[in-house]
């Protein structure tokens, strides 16, 4: 364990996050760096609890007390092997994940958890800055042929785990660039690409081909992708749901996801000026997700004038209440970094309908407060009366989550089965009704935390060795009662 009643002499520290107006004149990270020292004594606090439920919180089922144990003791290089066992990319996740593994921390039932999520970014980033990530090329070759559709964090897992088990493994990307929403979605101010770049390098030197531009079903054949031995399809749920109210059709309303890519390709290089920005402008975002979050920070760096997050969902308790009790998931209230830097967050209120000029672009919204009531069973939002509103907007982002994978091209040409949910339906082996073909990440189990994500490759590619080796020595994160089957 850490260090005998650390948790009871150390308090939670995590790093603290660059000054507001420094960070929105750039797009880097927008936390300090956090000194081994404290990094070492946040590992102090961790109980070694005999119950462990922190591997119960967290997908990958990371060693976390064991990894926490080795960086009090100094012994880093061994800490990032333990972290390795079970995560093919902790720099992502140390980044990106909201911690479930903190939410059922022990020391989290009365005081604040263990810093989990710090220790294991701080681990890799030391191991890549002393040069111990190196690539892990496999010893014996299969001959046998994998492709895998999607580059994302589900595509990638599985790609890296079946290449160093000796297959011949082909990731196709529809994108120009490899990384699926972790290049296009996440903003640089979370996660900058370098982070992602020196992977892909990893992995390429591991032996795992990449093609971009190869839109499988469209300009890449289906019959090319089934010429494999096996097909992994990670496409991600990028289905996104849209707002079908009236004014829907003014100009300045944009999906999230047809809103962020353009900054990141301005990180890019690819443009001086992304294509569409929220300079000097009103800015609504509906949707009070990550995702939302994310066009938060963005509208924050364009320069927006104002910025007001909506969500129809109640503001959420500070604290844990009786509908999520210890080792749940805490759904409570945060301010995330983007939040911390403006806008204002508006609860329990519905958009009515989209106003717009006589142009044709969008000049404001109407909207109500609603409240939820129980009806037959299941909660519903009902409007309070008298509490409309109109809000002026130049632009409107959707930031309200994801229906499933797109079934356009791909999965109608493929032919595979689609679960009540709209995602690809999978036994417990992660196969599809399509002989050979596997499906996991969102794309099978629905819009997710990369965590889940990673955890579901990593999972795919164990059943995929099996299936064609007959054998397999590579873990498997994921029970089958873990996965949907339908």
């Amino acid at each position: 364990m850490g260090e005998t009643g650390g948790f009871l002499k150390y308090d939670r520290e995590t790093p603290t996050r660059r000054p507001v107006p420094v960070r929105l004149l750039d797009w880097k990270e927008v936390y300090e760096d956090f000194p081994a020292d404290k990094t070492r004594t946040q590992g102090a606090r961790c109980m070694d609890c005999g119950i462990p439920f922190c591997h119960t919180g967290c997908p990958l089922g990371n060693l976390i007390p064991e990894w926490n144990d080795l960086v009090y003791r100094d012994q880093w290089k061994s800490a990032i092997e333990r972290l390795h066992a079970t995560n093919n990319f902790p720099e992502f996740t140390g980044r990106l994940c909201p911690a479930p593994c903190e939410g059922a921390c022990v020391l989290g039932i009365n005081e604040p958890p263990v810093a989990i999520k710090q220790i294991e970014v701080e681990i890799v980033d030391r191991a890549w800055t002393e040069g111990w990530i190196k690539p892990v090329v496999p010893a014996v070759h299969t001959g046998r042929a994998v492709a895998v559709v999607g580059s994302g964090p589900a595509g990638l897992a599985a790609a890296q785990q079946l290449t160093r088990a000796g297959h011949d493994v082909t990731v196709f990307e529809r994108a120009d660039r490899i990384g699926g929403l972790l290049r296009y979605g996440i903003p640089e101010f979370k996660m900058e690409k370098r982070h992602l770049d020196r992977r892909i390098e990893q992995m390429m030197a591991e032996g795992t081909k990449f093609r971009v531009n190869a839109n499988v079903g469209g300009n890449v054949s289906i019959d090319e992708v089934l010429a494999s031995d096996a097909v992994v399809l990670a496409g991600g749920a990028t289905n996104w749901r849209d707002l079908p109210i009236p004014g829907r059709e003014f100009n300045g309303i944009y999906q999230a996801m047809e809103y962020l890519p353009g900054s990141n390709r301005v990180q890019e290089g690819d443009f001086e000026q992304p294509p569409v920005t929220s300079k000097d402008m009103n800015v609504i975002i509906i949707g009070g997700g990550d995702t939302g979050a994310d066009c938060l920070g963005t509208a924050h760096r364009q320069g927006a004038k104002s910025i007001h997050q909506f969500e129809i969902l109640p503001r959420p308790p500070a604290n844990r209440d009786s509908s999520m009790p210890w080792p749940t998931y805490p759904m409570t209230f945060k301010m995330t970094s983007a939040h911390e830097e403006g806008g204002e967050r508006v609860y329990s209120v519905s958009t009515e309908c989209f106003l717009g000029d006589e142009d044709g672009n969008v000049r404001g919204l109407r909207a109500h407060e609603v409240e939820m009531k129980s009806a037959d069973g299941r909660m519903t939002f009902v409007k309070i009366e008298g509490s409309d509103f109109e809000i002026p907007a130049e632009r409107v982002y959707l930031a309200m989550g994801f229906l499933g994978p797109e079934r356009a091209g791909l999965l109608e040409q493929l032919g595979v089965e689609l679960d009540e949910r709209s995602n690809v339906k999978r036994d417990t082996q992660f196969l599809s009704s399509v002989p050979n073909v596997y499906a996991c990440g969102d794309m099978g189990r629905g819009q997710s935390l990369i965590v889940w994500a990673i955890a579901e490759g990593r999972a795919a590619a164990h059943h995929v060795d099996s299936a064609l080796m007959g054998r397999t020595m590579l873990p498997v994160p994921i029970k089958p009662t873990d996965i949907s089957i339908r």
